[in-house]
């Protein structure tokens, strides 16, 4: 029998733990052994390298170099090990030069100036007695810098100057002691309110237009200006209760709360005011008036209003000066820039002009009473106003209103272009820079100008003729603006200005009256801070005003 060797035991296969991943490839989870092991996390887009490079430097070329090496590793920071020494003992060291003393600083010696000047001695010779050109515009330079610097320290003017410290204005009337404040608008809660009206409706048109001098308007210009020339015509500023139409709208029931083009404008851009100004209301049962205090200067024009700014000084550039400077430029340029042709005259004759006066001496002015009905069915009538007409084709009428924009002179330019040299080219530039000094007077204009429904604007650039002379003008341009893009133009949101409107009425419209229903108040801006006070004053104030009220302070408006 023969013996059969044993099978060698072979070596047994444990068929490893397969884990099924239904939504996916790869393990479900992570493996005992390789569970709390560091996990250093790569990015998909590393390059693989060699599995190892026994020759060092394989490449010669720079640009193959790192052709097959791996990036790995060097986003990861988060298992590099940082050796952290004590650096209590460390001190920057300033490497810098150490500025000398002035005492110590190197001059020139005498030699040096005396080598310098005998090579100029020697040029001059050469040039037969006359010096270099380049020297001599050098030194006239140094000679106006002196002058100008001079300039500078005697009338105080620097460039490198802090912020202008203004001075307190005062109020636009003196506030007595025993007047109550009964409402404070500020200005931030105007900022949200809207408000929408339907279409206007229209009550009485009089007066007698002049017809715009179109042909004349083409032949200003800088190089051909037209000086501004006194017209002596009258211009009627009738307050709101001394209106005989609005009287007699008043008895008829055609509204509740009247005012003139003029106050409903310095409510609605009232947020951008920053003289001081007052209005006199009036309530006589459910009527509510708006009125002027009597020998105001609330018709008055501002100048440089909203700039950085403001007019400070005295004389004849003072607030005061100014204003009366710019209310003559806009009234005669109004005038100045009708035809000769016979006016335009309207069914009804102006309600203003007594028994002495002149119609030739009565000024182009048409008024057309307009009735907006408010959210109670309440109706607010205005009085608005057209400066002059321009004939259409076809036998149609433009009603425009026209404006001046004055300059105190090319040195005294408050936007820093100077209006007779850049005029034709920046005419732009000059408008943007007009808008932001005087916002509010330009808001006001362009809120009549849409209340009345006007075609368009004409603005005029005039300005002195002599920077220290107030009396001679010239007029250098004119532009023509519609109503609502100049509007859009300054940011005024015309749903937000009714909305002011509306709430100033309402505000007014809750204050307490008097047992015969009938109460006077004021609204007065604050000279200094964005806020308007509604004041109860007796109802015998006012009446007979001197003037003495008012201060020379807080600015005029128009």
């Amino acid at each position: 029998m023969v013996d059969v060797a044993p099978t060698p035991s072979r070596p047994k296969f444990a068929l490893p733990q397969l884990q099924d991943n239904p939504v996916g490839w790869g393990p479900c989870e992570v493996p005992e052994q390789f569970k709390d092991t560091p996990y250093q996390p790569f990015s998909k887009d590393d390059r693989l390298g060699k599995v190892a490079d026994w020759s060092g430097n394989v490449y010669q070329d720079r640009r193959a170099a790192n052709k097959y090496g791996s990036l790995y590793g060097l986003g990861g920071q988060a298992y590099v090990y940082h050796h952290e020494e004590d650096e209590t003992s460390f001190q920057l060291v300033d490497t810098g030069r150490i500025p000398k003393p002035m005492h110590q600083k190197s001059r020139p010696k005498f030699s040096q100036l005396k080598i310098k000047r005998d090579r100029e001695k020697r040029d001059e010779r050469r040039m037969g007695g006359r010096q270099p050109i380049a020297k001599k515009k050098g030194r006239e330079w140094d000679r106006q810098r002196q002058q100008q610097q001079r300039k500078r320290n005697q009338f105080g003017y620097s460039y490198e100057r802090g912020p202008v410290v203004l001075k307190p204005r005062l109020p636009s009337v003196q506030v007595s002691t025993d007047w109550d404040v009964l409402e404070e608008i500020d200005f931030a809660r105007l900022a949200k309110l809207n408000y929408q009206p339907e279409e206007p409706r229209e009550l009485h048109f009089c007066g007698s237009l002049g017809y715009y001098d179109v042909q004349k308007e083409k032949k200003i210009s800088p190089r051909n200006p037209l000086p501004l020339q006194y017209q002596e015509r009258i211009c009627h500023k009738v307050t709101t209760t001394d209106d005989p139409i609005i009287r007699k709208l008043a008895k008829q029931g055609e509204g509740k709360v009247f005012a003139t083009d003029t106050i409903v404008a310095t409510l609605m851009a009232c947020a951008r005011s920053q003289y001081s100004w007052d209005i006199v209301v009036t309530k006589v049962g459910d009527l509510m008036f708006f009125d002027k205090r009597e020998d105001s200067r609330f018709d008055m024009l501002t100048v440089d209003e909203t700039t950085k700014d403001p007019p400070q000084e005295e004389g004849m550039n003072s607030p005061d000066s100014l204003s009366t400077e710019a209310t003559y430029i806009n009234q005669t340029f109004s005038q100045q820039m009708l035809t000769k042709d016979p006016p335009l005259d309207l069914s009804n004759p102006n309600p203003f002009i007594g028994e002495g006066d002149l119609q030739s001496k009565v000024g182009s002015v048409a008024y057309r009473y307009l009735r907006w009905n408010l959210k109670d069915n309440s109706g607010l009538v205005v009085r608005c106003e057209y400066d002059a007409v321009v004939p259409q084709p076809g036998g149609g009428k433009s009603y425009i209103n026209i404006r001046a924009l004055n300059e105190l002179g090319p040195k005294k330019a408050s936007s820093g272009i100077d209006w007779r040299k850049k005029f034709e080219q920046q005419k732009g530039a000059i408008l943007a820079t007009e808008l932001k000094n005087n916002s509010f007077k330009i808001a006001k204009w362009a809120l009549t100008s849409i209340l009345a429904q006007a075609s368009y604007i004409k603005f005029g650039y005039v300005s002195r003729i002599f920077n220290r002379d107030n009396s001679k003008h010239e007029i250098l341009g004119v532009q023509q603006v519609k109503p609502l893009e100049l509007a859009t133009q300054m940011t005024l949101d015309v749903p937000n200005a009714w909305g002011v409107l509306l709430a100033v009425i309402e505000a007014c419209r809750a204050l307490p009256v008097d047992e015969d229903r009938t109460a006077k108040y004021l609204v007065l801006k604050d000279p200094n801070k964005p806020v308007v006070r509604i004041f109860r004053v007796p109802k015998d104030a006012f009446e007979g005003s001197d003037g003495s009220d008012e201060s020379d302070g807080g600015g005029s408006q128009d």
